[in-house]
């Protein structure tokens, strides 16, 4: 378990980056094979605008990921968080880590998205995808970027998550969001089971559909627990649902320049 731990210490840029690429084209060809739906479009055009965005949040973690990483060395050092009060076996921190990161990561900054307006509106970019898949994954505004790592640092000073810990729930996440954002067709006897625990590919295309409730419901990205324990879970049929936001215009969902300044456009009305 040392050994595990000391790699994800040590882990180096590229390794990140492959880890995340490796499972973006893991399921990308998975979607050629068992797709849920059939879209008609360009899907190298689709990824193209989507990786555009997966670029300005890769730039935001190369300048200012650093100083994410100086704190938890900082928590380290001066034994600050629950891992530091409390005497647990590694197994178990490691554990409780990438559980309680993804409320903090995850859950509670994606609630808080949904529920105040201005922040919606950068969130909204995410939702305008009407061709849910792999690469949608990776569609976040750069404004949001900055509402999550916020919320992720409250979490490292709370947890006191070291640095290892950090990046091995910074790829869990990634591989996560991959696996719930494809284009896969899982039959109900697979993903049933998988969402009473974790955040299945049905489960998570239900907070895809373009009007609420169901826009307001599965936020985790990891665990459904956290769904379940807060009363967001919800499940359908996923062949019901349709993609995008009713507030927006399906046909700009490609439209960079659009899509870019969508958070400062007081054209668009919402209901948060």
């Amino acid at each position: 378990m040392e050994s595990f731990m000391n790699f994800w210490e040590h882990i180096s840029g590229g390794q990140r980056v492959a880890i995340l690429m490796t499972g973006m084209i893991l399921f990308w060809i998975l979607e050629g094979y068992y797709s849920l739906f059939t879209f008609s479009y360009k899907r190298y055009k689709h990824a193209g605008v989507n990786l555009i965005f997966l670029t300005t949040t890769i730039i935001l973690n190369l300048v200012f990921g650093f100083f994410t990483i100086k704190i938890c060395d900082w928590v380290m050092k001066n034994d600050v968080g629950l891992f530091n009060i409390l005497s647990l076996p590694l197994w178990a921190k490691i554990i409780l880590g990438v559980f309680f990161m993804d409320f903090f990561g995850q859950y509670a900054p994606h609630v808080t998205m949904h529920k105040i307006k201005w922040m919606w509106k950068f969130h909204m970019v995410h939702h305008s995808d009407t061709k849910v898949d792999v690469t949608t994954g990776t569609r976040h505004h750069p404004g949001e970027w900055l509402f999550r790592e916020f919320s992720t640092i409250v979490g490292i000073f709370l947890i006191g998550l070291p640095v290892g810990l950090y990046f091995l729930y910074r790829s869990t996440a990634a591989l996560f969001t991959h696996f719930n954002h494809a284009n896969i067709r899982v039959p109900l006897w697979l993903d049933k089971p998988i969402s009473l625990i974790f955040v299945s590919p049905n489960m998570h295309k239900v907070h895809h559909h373009y009007v609420r409730p169901y826009t307001d419901t599965n936020y985790s990205n990891i665990f459904s627990l956290w769904d379940r324990l807060f009363g967001t879970f919800a499940y359908t049929d996923p062949k019901t649902l349709r993609y995008g936001l009713d507030v927006l215009e399906d046909q700009r969902d490609e439209d960079l320049r659009y899509q870019f300044k969508l958070p400062f456009n007081k054209k668009i009305k919402t209901d948060y």
